[in-house]
């Protein structure tokens, strides 16, 4: 009879340990080893009956022998197929991650309806809802009358026999942590559970030659819930990231084995669901006047696509012993950075001010092309100056004060022209000239402060 052990496995890098600790040995995460139950037979691992029969030898395929790339299928939207890289790829696998109420379920439902009446054989399975109450987003989101099929099923055993029947091209996993394996007695969204059922529908994609999307649960950290192992197991990992408050979402690519990591798609959430974003690279910019000062326009890319995001900034006098520190859209570590970059190659006093930045629309800041723009930001609300108008702003600022080059200057100077932006704050030495813009290079924070706040700040 086989007994029961228990093992402990960490969620950040899947590395199974005997005993609980602290810290994981291996990648060095805290708080990472959870406990799973595992079934072993007395004496150590036999092996399975019949396994020497079907035992055989993996096939060898040269490295320079023509193989035929895979033929994509276009979804028709062009924010999903610049994201997965130009559309679909048979016998594919994807993992999309996302808050609760993002949106995830809504796109997914829009994608299958859309596919299956490109006619795709599309199948639909919800661990979370009934049929019934997916019938009835449908007919919220006006694509009810697509042929997709729903299952609302969380046995995976079930699940498999199901897809092996219908051969669909497209499928969606509504989500994986709701997937429930017979074969293990661990409790369903566990470690163990999201691993190997992971791993069965992977291994069944890759033999049917279906295209499938796993829905993935996320940590209070913004982290798809589970094991890392899984994220490895899949060919594309994506992140659907957005606020409650806005109306945009953005569909992020952090892993893409046939497509750029670093795409974003940018959608609108409307009455009928979710559609493209119609100005995305002006999506984050407030529409303000710019006369109360304390803003800049920063020229960020993501991707292959310049995106403009307004950096709001305002400086004020500390009514408390400790200064506040607010960030929003921004690294806090860089703005303290900033600061004291400020404070010793500017000569400018805030050590005694409250500082509250943020990102106008929800919009995050990645690259640190962004300095220059918050800095700018923060000197406009120091001098209480309404600041360049019609201008953007972009260069990473270095503890010497020095304004380092970034990448892609051309790309970011093209489309603040195409949006009717008039100068550019730049490093020096980026490009020789833009026609329609005009260029201001910039070679240390010095100069920045004697043009965006000139005199002397205190």
């Amino acid at each position: 009879m086989a007994r029961q052990e228990t093992q402990f496995v960490c969620t950040a890098c899947g590395t199974v340990s005997a005993k609980w600790a602290g810290q994981c040995p291996a990648c060095g995460e805290w708080n990472t080893l959870v406990e799973e139950a595992v079934s072993a037979a007395p004496g150590g691992l036999k092996t399975p009956s019949g396994a020497g029969k079907r035992a055989g030898k993996a096939e060898l395929v040269a490295l320079n022998s023509q193989s035929a790339p895979p033929v994509r299928t276009e979804i028709g939207v062009a924010e999903l197929d610049r994201v997965f890289g130009g559309g679909l790829v048979p016998a594919s696998a994807t993992l999309i991650g996302g808050d609760p109420g993002i949106g995830k379920s809504t796109l997914l439902l829009q994608v299958a309806a859309r596919l299956a009446r490109l006619g795709l054989s599309v199948v639909y399975v919800s661990g979370e809802e009934a049929a019934a109450q997916i019938q009835e987003r449908a007919r919220r989101l006006k694509v009810a009358d697509s042929p997709v099929r729903l299952a609302a099923e969380t046995d995976l055993r079930k699940v498999l026999s199901m897809l092996k029947s219908a051969q669909p091209d497209f499928v969606v996993i509504d989500s994986i942590q709701t997937m429930w394996s017979d074969s293990l007695e661990a409790a369903p969204g566990s470690v163990a559970q999201v691993r190997a059922c992971a791993q069965e529908l992977t291994r069944w994609t890759k033999k049917s030659g279906a295209a499938l999307v796993m829905v993935g649960h996320v940590t209070k950290e913004g982290q798809i819930a589970g094991p890392r192992v899984v994220e490895h197991m899949v060919d594309t990992v994506f992140y659907f990231e957005g606020e409650r408050g806005h109306q945009f979402r953005i569909l992020r690519a952090v892993k893409n084995r046939f497509g750029p990591t670093d795409e974003i798609g940018i959608f609108e959430m409307h009455t009928y669901g979710l559609a493209p974003a119609r100005e995305p690279s002006a999506l984050f910019l407030s529409g303000g006047d710019g006369e109360t000062g304390g803003a800049a326009v920063f020229a960020a890319m993501e991707g292959s696509r310049p995106v403009l995001a307004e950096v709001q900034a305002l400086v004020a006098a500390s009514g408390y012993g400790t200064p506040r520190r607010s960030v929003v859209g921004w690294d806090s570590n860089r703005l303290a950075m900033l600061l004291a970059v400020l404070e010793a190659r500017c000569g400018l006093s805030l050590a005694g001010r409250d500082v509250y930045l943020t990102v106008a629309g929800g919009y995050r800041i990645g690259e640190p092309a962004g300095d220059l723009a918050a800095a700018a930001a923060l000197l406009s609300s120091l001098s209480g100056g309404a600041g360049p108008g019609k201008a953007v702003f972009f260069g990473e600022v270095a503890l010497s004060g020095a304004i380092r080059p970034v990448a892609r200057t051309e790309a970011r100077l093209k489309e603040s022209e195409r949006l009717g932006f008039e100068t550019a704050y730049l490093p020096d030495g980026s490009v020789a000239a833009i026609d329609g813009l005009t260029l201001q290079p910039i070679r240390r924070l010095n100069d920045l402060v004697e043009l965006v706040a000139p005199g002397s700040l205190t």
